[in-house]
C-alpha cells in the first residue's frame, strides 16, 4: 500500500493539495498560509503524509520536542492529526498511515509516539479506542477528560506541561488562542472578529506564533482554544454558526 501515499517535501510542497482544505473554496486563504508554517517546519523534521488522491486522507507529526503543543518528553514523535474521511473510511488508511509513523519514530530511534485525545470522542481529535488497538496508553490527563496518549518503546513517557493544567485565564472576555498550523483557522478567525464586532462582543485572539508560546499556553491546545469568562471551553474550531450555539453568544 506504500506506493499510493506521498510525502510533502520542500519540493513538491507548492504543486500538492493539503487534503483537509482540499474542497471548501472559503479555507483557500489559509491553504497558503499552512504551506508557509510547513515551508519553515519540514526541516524539523514534520512529516506530513497523504494518499496520492483529491481526498482527506493524511497524517501529520513532528519530532515533540519540535512540535507546537504543550507537551513535554524526551524523544518522542507527536501526531498533531490523523485523518480519514468520507468514501476512504474502511480501507485501511488510516492504519497503514498510523503504522508508517510508527514504524518511522523506531527508525529514528525514538521513545515513542504519542498524540492528544480523549476520554469521549471530540472533533479535531484522534479516536482513542482506535490508537488503544495499537498499544497507546494514557500517559497524561487533564479535568478527567482530556487525555495524552503514549505509545512507547523503553518505558519513557511524556507529559503535558505545568502550565496546561491552568485551563483558565483571569479574563472574562470570549478569547481563542490560535496557530497557523491548520488551513480552516483563518476563515474562523475572520468569522468570529466580525460576528463579535457587529454585536459588541469583546473578544482577545491570541496568536500562538513561536514554539516557546506554544509551549506555555494555559491549557490543552492542538491549534485551537477557547475561553468563555475565563473558563477553558473547546480545542474544537469555531465559526460563527458554532460560537453561537456552543457558547449562547
Amino acid at each position: 500500500m506504500s506506493e499510493e501515499f506521498k510525502n510533502i517535501t520542500i519540493d513538491n510542497i507548492e504543486t500538492e493539495h493539503l487534503c483537509c482544505a482540499i474542497a471548501d473554496k472559503k479555507h483557500q486563504c489559509g491553504v497558503g498560509v499552512k504551506k508557509q508554517w510547513l515551508k519553515e517546519r519540514i526541516p524539523e523534521g514534520h512529516v506530513f503524509r497523504k494518499l496520492d488522491a483529491k481526498g482527506k486522507v493524511f497524517i501529520e507529526y513532528a519530532p515533540l520536542e519540535s512540535a507546537w503543543i504543550p507537551v513535554q518528553g524526551d524523544n518522542f514523535l507527536y501526531i498533531y492529526c490523523l485523518w480519514v474521511s468520507g468514501s476512504f473510511k474502511g480501507k485501511g488508511y488510516a492504519s497503514a498511515l498510523l503504522e508508517y509513523c510508527i514504524n518511522d519514530a523506531k527508525a529514528q530511534g525514538k521513545s515513542g509516539v504519542c498524540v492528544l485525545s480523549s476520554k469521549k470522542k471530540k472533533p479535531y481529535l484522534t479516536d482513542k479506542k482506535f490508537m488503544l488497538k495499537y498499544g497507546f496508553e494514557v500517559a497524561d490527563s487533564i479535568n478527567d477528560d482530556y487525555e495524552l496518549l503514549a505509545l512507547s518503546f523503553d518505558g519513557n513517557k511524556p507529559s503535558f506541561t505545568e502550565s496546561v493544567r491552568q485551563m483558565s485565564v483571569s479574563s472574562k472576555d470570549l478569547t481563542i488562542y490560535y496557530g497557523m498550523q491548520c488551513p480552516f483557522i483563518p476563515n474562523c478567525l475572520e468569522q468570529i472578529k466580525n460576528y463579535c464586532s457587529e454585536n459588541g462582543i469583546p473578544v482577545r485572539l491570541i496568536a500562538v506564533d513561536t514554539l516557546e508560546k506554544a509551549k506555555n499556553v494555559p491549557c490543552i491546545f492542538n491549534n485551537w482554544a477557547v475561553f468563555y469568562n475565563g473558563k477553558f471551553e473547546t480545542v474544537s474550531l469555531m465559526n460563527e454558526g458554532s460560537l453561537k450555539k456552543s457558547l449562547g453568544l
